[in-house]
C-alpha cells in the first residue's frame, strides 16, 4: 500500500521503519528534514512538504506534537489537504484535542477527504518493536482499511467509537500513567529511605497486584535517578493539559492529575522537560532528602 508519513520524531521514524519492513511504500516528511535521513536509507522516499507526500498515498499519517502542528501539517499552507485525492484517508496519530480532531475531521469531509483518530501508547521500546496500542475514533469502513498499515505498527489496534474517541481514550491513558508513575516514584522512594535492596523489593511487587509496565520498564531510572528518553516529561504535561481541558469540559474533577501535570509544569520550569517521565521520581526524591548515589 502507497504509504505517506508525516513526523519523524521519536515515535515516528520507527514506525516509518515497520512499515517498511512489513512492505508498504513509504512516502515520509519532517520539518527537521535531516531526521528524514535514516528512514530515507532504509527505503522510505522524501518529499519536500506534506503536501507532496500526501499526492498518490492511499493512507497519509500524521504524528506531530500538538494540535497546532496538526492542523499546520494537514489544513496549513503545503499542507496534506492540498495533495490528498478524493477517497484518501488521514490517520492522525499524534496526541491532541479531540474537539481539534473533529474540526479537522469536518474540514477534510468538505473535501472527501475521511480522517481517523489514532494515538498510541507503549513509548519508544514499543514504537520500535510495532507493539503499540492503537486506540482509533472513526468510522468502521476507514477503520479497516487503515488496518493493515496499523498491524504493522502495533500489536493491539482497537475502535473505540466515532471520530475523537481516540484522542479521548489517549487522554484516559494519560491519566492512568500520571498516577502510576507518580504511585511508583513514591514507592521507591520509601524503599531507598529504609535502605532496603531494591532490586529484591521490584522483584517482590512487580510479581504481585503492584505489577505495572511502569514498575517493569522505568523503576531502574527511578533508583538510579537517571532518566534516559522515552516519553518526554513536556510531551506528557501537554497530553495531561488535554485531558484535564476535556475533563473541564464534561464537569469532571481529576485532583490527581492536576497535580501531577503542575509537578511537570515544575521539572520543565527546571530544565527537566526534555528527560524522560519517570524524571517525577526527582521531585519525590527532593522531597525525601535523597541522595543521588
Amino acid at each position: 500500500m502507497n504509504v505517506a508519513f508525516v513526523g519523524l520524531g521519536t515515535m515516528g521514524s520507527p514506525m516509518v521503519m515497520n512499515l517498511l519492513s512489513a512492505g508498504h511504500s513509504v512516502s515520509v516528511h519532517n520539518r527537521t528534514r535531516a531526521k528524514e535521513q535514516s528512514v530515507v536509507e532504509a527505503g522510505a522516499i522524501a518529499t519536500s512538504s506534506p503536501q507532496q507526500a500526501a499526492t498518490d498515498a492511499d493512507i497519509i499519517i500524521t504524528c506531530v506534537s500538538d494540535s497546532p502542528d496538526v492542523e499546520a501539517v494537514i489544513l496549513g499552507e503545503s499542507g496534506v489537504i492540498h495533495g490528498a485525492t478524493s477517497g484518501s484517508l488521514i490517520v492522525d496519530m499524534s496526541t491532541i484535542s479531540p474537539g481539534v480532531t473533529q474540526r479537522i475531521a469536518k474540514t477534510l469531509a468538505q473535501k472527501d477527504i475521511q480522517m481517523i483518530d489514532a494515538p498510541v501508547s507503549g513509548g519508544s521500546e514499543g514504537a520500535q518493536k510495532g507493539t503499540l496500542s492503537i486506540m482509533i475514533g472513526g468510522a468502521e469502513a476507514d477503520v479497516e482499511k487503515a488496518r493493515p498499515v496499523l498491524e504493522a505498527i502495533g500489536s493491539t489496534v482497537t475502535h473505540v467509537g466515532p471520530i475523537g474517541a481516540g484522542q479521548t481514550t489517549k487522554a484516559i491513558n494519560q491519566i492512568i500513567a500520571a498516577g502510576t508513575y507518580w504511585g511508583v516514584a513514591e514507592g521507591i522512594a520509601l524503599g531507598l529511605k529504609a535502605e532496603l535492596d531494591m532490586d529484591k523489593v521490584i522483584q517482590a511487587v512487580g510479581s504481585g497486584a503492584s505489577a505495572s509496565w511502569c514498575l517493569t520498564n522505568r523503576s531502574d531510572n527511578m533508583i538510579n535517578n537517571r532518566y534516559p528518553l522515552g516519553f518526554r516529561v513536556r510531551l506528557h504535561q501537554k497530553d495531561l493539559a488535554i485531558a484535564l481541558q476535556t475533563a473541564r469540559e464534561l464537569n469532571l474533577p481529576l485532583p490527581m492529575a492536576a497535580y501531577v501535570e503542575q509537578m511537570e509544569n515544575g521539572l520543565i520550569a527546571n530544565g527537566h522537560g526534555d528527560e524522560d517521565l519517570s524524571a517525577i521520581a526527582r521531585i519525590v526524591r527532593e522531597m525525601g532528602g535523597i541522595s543521588d548515589d
